[in-house]
């Protein structure tokens, strides 16, 4: 029964190998110019972008122990769109890679350690970290044509939301079959192994 729980977070810290700067490689790094480019650049970046990956699914993992953790979910994603709307305006936000892989790091010690966090107070975390993600995750379509980018927007929201709730519904199921081994702790840690080996990543310049 143990297995797949620790096969997850075997995995997860695995992929903490993969290079964080994929999540802005969609179309070849080219700028999407039609309304499937934008959409397919949308529902990939969360994807290949191990950093915004992790975070979407420890958001799930977190929202799972509320009640009212699909409306988090909501939470989360609403605010990931109001930071890509912000880079969208032109604002800066210096070291932003940093303040994301920092993030993901704070979304795993979170889980790590289940704490009883109040919804407000999820909420908030929640909307910090949305911002953070959907202000890196607007580089790639910032000067984009209307069409293209309101297909990247949806495809952002669609996949984000996905991602999120399959993530809460999972831990869900795994915290009620396998109580005895704190699954969600270890999935935890190994999201906060991923965000600190993105960091490492980031401070460190590829030999």
């Amino acid at each position: 029964m143990r297995r797949p729980v620790f096969s997850l977070t075997t995995l997860l810290a695995a992929l903490a190998a993969a290079q964080p700067a994929f999540a802005h490689h969609v179309m070849d790094g080219a700028m999407p110019v039609t309304l499937a480019q934008g959409l397919l650049s949308g529902l990939g970046h969360p994807i290949i972008g191990l950093d915004h990956f992790a975070a979407v699914v420890a958001v799930g993992c977190i929202a799972s122990l509320h009640g009212a953790g699909a409306r988090l979910v909501v939470g989360y994603v609403v605010t990931m769109m109001a930071g890509v709307a912000v880079q969208l305006m032109g604002a800066g936000l210096p070291g932003a890679e940093l303040w994301v892989a920092a993030s993901v790091i704070a979304l795993g010690l979170v889980l790590a350690s289940r704490r009883d966090l109040g919804t407000l107070a999820a909420f908030a975390v929640f909307a910090v970290v949305g911002l953070l993600h959907g202000y890196a995750l607007g580089e790639s379509i910032y000067g984009a044509e209307q069409t293209p980018l309101i297909a990247y927007l949806a495809g952002l929201a669609i996949i984000q939301s996905v991602i999120a709730l399959a993530a809460m519904s999972v831990a869900r199921l795994i915290a009620r079959r396998m109580p005895e081994i704190a699954p969600l702790r270890l999935i935890g840690a190994g999201i906060a192994g991923i965000g600190f080996a993105i960091l490492v990543q980031q401070i460190v310049p590829a030999v």
